[in-house]
C-alpha cells in the first residue's frame, strides 16, 4: 500500500512539472499570410483550425488576408483555407505544427504557391479544382 501511494504521488508529481513546463514556455507568434497574385480577380478566402472559425473574406489583387496565432499548448495546430474565384475551389493546409508548414502562400492563376519564412525556396501546395454551376451553390 505504501509502495502504491509513493508511485501515484510520483506520478502526479510528474504531471504537475509537466504542465509547469507547458505553460512556462515561451509565447511564439506564428503569423499566416495568403496574398492574392491572381491577374484580375478578387479572392475569396476562408481560413480557420478547429477550435477558430476566421471567417470568409474578400481580398483584392496584391492585397494579403493574414492572421497571427500562438500554437497549441499541447501540439497540434492545424489551420486549413478554402480559397474560391468564380468558377474555381481550392482547399489547402495554411499551417500545420507537425508538418512542413510555409506562412506565406500566394495564390496565382494556376493554384497556391507557399515561402517558408525561413526557406527561401518557393513550391507548388495545391491546383485550382473547377466546379460545374450546380456546384457552386453547394
Amino acid at each position: 500500500m505504501v509502495i502504491a501511494h509513493k508511485t501515484l504521488l510520483a506520478t502526479e508529481v510528474l504531471v504537475v512539472i509537466t504542465m509547469v513546463m507547458i505553460m512556462a514556455r515561451p509565447s511564439v507568434q506564428h503569423t499566416v499570410h495568403v496574398t492574392n497574385k491572381l491577374r484580375d480577380r478578387i479572392l475569396i478566402v476562408h481560413c480557420q483550425s478547429k477550435d477558430d472559425d476566421l471567417k470568409a473574406h474578400a481580398v483584392p489583387v496584391g492585397e494579403s488576408f493574414r492572421w497571427s496565432f500562438e500554437l497549441n499548448a499541447f501540439g497540434g495546430t492545424l489551420f486549413w483555407c478554402k480559397l474560391a474565384v468564380q468558377d474555381k475551389r481550392l482547399v489547402f493546409t495554411a499551417f500545420d505544427h507537425y508538418g512542413h508548414s510555409a506562412v506565406y502562400w500566394y495564390v496565382r492563376d494556376d493554384g497556391v504557391y507557399g515561402k517558408d519564412k525561413l526557406i527561401n525556396d518557393v513550391f507548388f501546395k495545391a491546383a485550382w479544382r473547377r466546379v460545374w454551376p450546380r456546384q457552386l451553390t453547394s
